[in-house]
């Protein structure tokens, strides 16, 4: 089963929770989503795979976010997943897929038990 991280290398969870996959012998797939955009599909694929609320996925605070001139309650599943392709920055980081399932790396021990 191929392991997937979709990173961002200046984001400091990203990068602590690529580290503690390391240290767990796990090597994934290195998605840079902000170098390689995801597209409204596959936004949605990981919303569907993350589980939850579809508005944990989306950053709030970002400046892109502001200027939609919504609130996160606003959003619905197709509204978020076309502001993500549209706005790769907006995506929570980092997420980590394993097959059928995927988490956020917030905080980074979260994604252990895809690992196992």
């Amino acid at each position: 089963m191929t392991i997937t991280i979709w990173h961002n290398p200046r984001c400091s969870k990203s990068r602590q929770t690529l580290e503690l996959m390391r240290k767990n012998g796990v090597e994934p797939a290195v998605r840079e989503y902000l170098k390689e955009p995801p597209s409204k599909a596959e936004v949605e694929k990981l919303i569907d795979l993350v589980g939850g609320d579809p508005r944990d996925l989306i950053r709030d605070g970002e400046p892109q976010f502001k200027a939609l001139g919504k609130s996160k309650t606003d959003l619905g599943k197709a509204d978020i997943a076309k502001a993500i392709a549209a706005n790769p920055i907006l995506l929570q980081r980092p997420i980590v897929v394993a097959g059928s399932r995927a988490a956020i790396g917030r905080p980074p021990e979260a994604v252990l038990p895809l690992l196992r």
